[in-house]
């Protein structure tokens, strides 16, 4: 029997390594995530809205829209998938359909977090939160929801930049004690503040995000890990290459109406025939006697 990718997710986290996540959005991103060696990824909703509708992540994406995104992803590797959730999309009640669906979907891991609907991205200004003991209630029903499954619960505060980093650390010591199974304070400023969360919420792991620009200092994984922190992200890595590579194919494109002066900046085509997986697909065409 095949172990579920949480159960996998689960025991990564509770390992002695930190857990590395690049930050997919969409199949594609999912695909060569793998592809480099990741043993585990994370979906960024950033970059679902960025690239679905152009947009920044301002809570436009409905529940749905991300959940079709996720399962795209997840359908798209074989190794454990974290789904960032946003704030689950309304009460308990509202959560717990959106474990049910997360479940449903395969995924590992699933991200809540405490900001007022609509949310914004944790490292944007303007960001609002409820009630500390409404989003522990939301996490108590979606500890419920699991029904015995091993996804692992990551609950997020944004409390930081509206309410103060004692705030954000009350916060999650209370989210640890409604039963998630790890910590993500938000937006940390700096490295004393980081040490702070570690020193301030004990006997959970903590979950760091690196955003490249971003209100966190950029460390690496070692020196995250030498903090004591068990997870960190990478969310938007991929989709700022991603942009900065198609902006200068398309400004070269469209300044000599040829992109024989780029091509060697390109996947081959071949080899992206082997990313998508067309070796695969042949392989079923001839053995279903498909012409």
């Amino acid at each position: 029997m095949r172990v579920r990718t949480a159960t996998t997710l689960r025991r990564m986290q509770e390992g002695p390594e930190i857990v590395v996540l690049p930050g997919a959005y969409d199949a594609l991103s999912a695909r060569l995530a793998e592809r480099a060696g990741f043993s585990a990824m994370f979906t960024t909703g950033f970059g679902f809205s960025a690239s679905a509708l152009g947009q920044p992540d301002f809570g436009l994406l409905t529940m749905s829209e991300t959940m079709d995104r996720v399962r795209h992803v997840v359908q798209a590797v074989t190794v454990p998938v974290v789904a960032d959730m946003d704030t689950g999309y309304g009460n308990p009640l509202n959560v717990q359909r959106t474990v049910r669906e997360v479940i449903a979907a395969g995924a590992a891991g699933i991200i809540l977090e405490d900001q007022e609907w609509p949310k914004k991205c944790g490292h944007f200004e303007g960001k609002r939160v409820i009630a500390a003991e409404d989003h522990a209630a939301k996490l108590r029903a979606a500890a419920d929801a699991r029904e015995g499954d091993d996804l692992v619960i990551i609950a997020r505060t944004d409390a930081r930049a509206p309410l103060g980093l004692e705030e954000a650390i009350r916060r999650g010591r209370l989210y640890r004690d409604a039963g998630a199974d790890v910590v993500f304070v938000e937006a940390p400023q700096s490295l004393d503040e980081l040490r702070a969360v570690k020193a301030a919420i004990p006997n959970v792991p903590l979950f760091a995000n690196m955003i490249e620009g971003g209100k966190t200092p950029l460390l690496t994984y070692r020196e995250l890990q030498e903090l004591g922190y068990k997870m960190v992200v990478f969310p938007l890595s991929a989709l700022l290459a991603a942009a900065n590579a198609i902006e200068g194919v398309y400004a070269e494109l469209y300044a000599k109406k040829t992109t024989a002066g780029v091509v060697d900046r390109l996947t081959s085509f071949h080899e992206f025939e082997e990313i998508v997986g067309v070796p695969e697909l042949r392989a079923a065409e001839a053995k279903y006697g498909v012409v």
